[in-house]
């Protein structure tokens, strides 16, 4: 059996903050658990993981690797060879960097360097985020030795031995202010960091680290009566978006608004808030349930296998959220927030439901079996 300082563990996956940010949470849990344990990041080329898990202290390799679209495009044609080309080199990195575990928190480059990994003989593990896994996923569960899960009734897609319901990783700095976010103290200094009025009420909205169309309209549909309402925003335009809204918004005119293409200090933000709004990303809902506010969801249409959707549902099922339809959000999301907004009853009949779906425990959870596995192997 190994010692546990010799401990080399692969994290691949990435493509959005929904996977990379639970992928640095669990590297942060093995590091806490395990100092000297040796950590390697595979990611894909030109997506968020090559900033963001450098900028946390990490060595990351990319993988020459996209999704498959909808339609025929050229980048579809040359998918078959960008995968051999991602395995090739996956091989490669198994075979110089010698990793005890291989660890895959989906997206693009997850399946290439999780089947190297398996073809090696080399233990694999998945942390499915959403309540209904993508195809990747569902193959690559077929060689792992264990698939962490954040949603019941997971059997259906996976062997039930290897199942260990753990919920998703959140961001350690969310954990650290948790107790923070259901004291109303914290939300007026958390909106003086904004700029903005301490008493006044606040909406979060975001649409990711790229952002999202839909929501980025639904606001620009109503600016003016928001401004009429008195009700403040940070408004998280994401990467794709930012530089288009702030040449089309005055925000000389709008002294309530806050337009950010990325909250940095996301902790703040969920402080400051009274309310957020929100795509319905596996990740992005298990923070929410660790802030423990009321949320307004709006599913992305835009996703494998509308996971969204069934992730919302869920909330939805347990009174923990309220949902509106992609299609249905310009007209009605932000009449629908500036009501929910003046709601007492409401917001705290969702804000108590919300918080007891939360697992702050979850990153600690797998990385501990993280170690077993790689210990024994």
């Amino acid at each position: 059996m190994k010692r546990r300082k010799d401990i080399r563990v692969i994290i691949s996956g990435g493509g959005t903050g929904g996977h990379v940010f639970p992928a640095l949470a669990i590297a942060g849990a093995l590091k806490e658990l395990e100092p000297a344990v040796e950590l390697l990041f595979v990611g894909a080329k030109g997506r968020i993981e090559m900033e963001r898990v450098p900028d946390a202290g990490y060595r990351i390799i990319g993988l020459d690797i996209q999704g498959l679209q909808r339609r025929i495009t050229w980048n579809n044609l040359m998918f078959p060879v960008k995968l051999v080309k991602s395995i090739l080199k996956s091989n490669r990195i198994i075979r110089e960097f010698k990793p005890d575990i291989a660890v895959g928190v989906g997206g693009y480059a997850s399946g290439p360097l999780l089947l190297a990994a398996s073809r090696k003989g080399i233990p694999t593990v998945i942390q499915e985020q959403n309540s209904f896994p993508g195809m990747t996923n569902r193959n690559l569960g077929k060689k792992a030795v264990r698939i962490f899960v954040a949603y019941q009734g997971m059997d259906q897609f996976f062997d039930p031995q290897k199942i260990r319901l753990t919920g998703n990783p959140v961001r350690t700095e969310l954990l650290e202010r948790a107790a923070e976010f259901h004291n109303l103290s914290g939300a007026g200094p958390a909106r003086k960091h904004f700029g903005l009025e301490e008493g006044g009420k606040t909406i979060f909205l975001t649409g990711g680290s790229l952002g999202a169309g839909t929501l980025n309209q639904s606001v620009l549909a109503h600016l003016d009566a928001l401004k009429a309402s008195g009700v403040q925003l940070i408004w998280q335009t994401g990467r794709y978006y930012y530089e288009r809204i702030r040449k089309e918004v005055d925000e000389s005119r709008y002294p309530g608004i806050r337009i950010m293409e990325f909250v940095n200090r996301v902790e703040l933000a969920y402080a400051a808030a009274d309310l957020i709004i929100a795509r319905a990303g596996a990740g992005t809902i298990s923070e929410l349930c660790v802030v423990g506010k009321p949320v307004i969801l709006v599913p992305s249409p835009n996703v494998a296998e509308d996971h969204q959707s069934k992730n919302a549902a869920a909330l939805v099922k347990q009174q923990a959220a309220r949902v509106i339809r992609d299609g249905d959000a310009v007209a009605e999301l932000i009449p629908a927030a500036m009501r929910l907004i003046e709601d007492q009853e409401s917001q705290a009949l969702l804000a108590a439901n919300i918080r007891k779906l939360a697992k702050p425990d979850a990153a600690r959870e797998i990385a501990e079996e993280i170690l077993t596995i790689a210990m024994a192997s």
